[in-house]
């Protein structure tokens, strides 16, 4: 079985924990927290945890993010997929950034076709499936 965890080790996995660190201790900030009453608000025994994530040495449980963007004041998408461009931003890419150029991509493809109707042109295949054109 294929398994890639993120490795603390890596520099690029440093790095990105780092910058997801000071995103929270901004977040925390703003919303004018200490980070004992961030740690009471979102259920940390200890609030040396925030301190941690602060300083890129751990991760925000997945099953703790909506807790954590009530406690932050941010929209819980958006919480949700800012961290995951810092914990699994291979993931992140796939779902967001290659959406975006693939809908560029379908967009340049239909213009250049000259379809009038913006969608692309649907024929079907001899096996039965369709393709586009």
């Amino acid at each position: 079985m294929y398994t890639h965890p993120q490795r603390r080790s890596s520099e690029r996995t440093q790095k990105l924990r780092n910058q997801a660190g000071v995103w929270l201790r901004e977040l925390r900030e703003r919303r004018g927290l200490s980070q004992r009453e961030l740690a009471a608000r979102v259920g940390a025994e200890y609030y040396t945890f925030i301190s941690q994530l602060e300083t890129g040495r751990g991760r925000i449980p997945p099953d703790r993010y909506l807790i954590w963007a009530h406690a932050l004041g941010i929209d819980e998408r958006e919480f949700v997929r800012t961290l995951m461009s810092f914990y699994d931003p291979v993931t992140y890419g796939i779902l967001f950034d290659q959406a975006d150029e693939a809908a560029e991509s379908q967009q340049a493809r239909t213009h250049l076709s000259g379809s009038s109707t913006g969608s692309p042109q649907v024929k079907k295949t001899s096996r039965g499936g369709a393709s586009t054109r």
